[in-house]
């Protein structure tokens, strides 16, 4: 019996470590700090050009076509996981812009040579600046903007599968109809 009484402690820390880590380890996508961006217009667009690629100006931005704003980068790792899914986008005719956060302009242009362009226009952000006009923590992150350059979500995660399902479809579906 003496065997079960010591493991009470351990079994209490587990049950609270559980309680407490849980919902932070395991809640899943989708679970992120808000953004005081949205219903703001979107910052001015200030990002050096790519070599190669068609450079991404404030006028696109502002433009009244609804659109996405993808912040992300050739060494990220769930940029590639996302990547699928903003080529299905683009092929559907949604504009996706993208900016390349802390990178090197010749993996950005390696890498969407490898996978694909789903860009109408991108620029670079190699100090990292712009993107903390916009809010940015981290890549990739993904914005939703209407036609005058207001934002209307954001998703700091990969747009997977069940992201794009779940929260930027029935957004995007929702800004299109206005």
């Amino acid at each position: 019996m003496s065997k079960y009484l010591m493991a009470i402690p351990f079994v209490l820390f587990a049950a609270f470590a559980g309680l407490l880590l849980g919902p932070g380890l395991f809640g899943g996508q989708g679970e992120e700090l808000p953004s005081a961006m949205i219903g703001k217009p979107a910052p001015e667009v200030a990002v050096s050009e790519i070599e190669g690629l068609t450079p991404f100006t404030d006028a696109m931005l502002r433009d009244g076509e609804v659109k996405i704003v993808n912040f992300w980068a050739s060494w990220c790792a769930p940029c590639r996981v996302e990547h699928p899914n903003l080529e299905v986008l683009a092929d559907e005719g949604i504009p996706i812009y993208g900016i390349n956060y802390k990178d090197f302009d010749a993996n950005a242009v390696a890498f969407l040579s490898d996978l694909g362009d789903p860009y109408v226009a991108a620029g670079a952000d190699p100090s990292g600046f712009h993107a903390i006009d916009w809010g940015v923590y981290g890549v990739p992150e993904t914005f939703l903007v209407d036609g005058d350059g207001t934002i209307l979500l954001r998703m700091a995660s990969p747009v997977t599968q069940r992201e794009l399902a779940n929260r930027l479809r029935p957004a995007l579906d929702a800004a299109l109809a206005n």
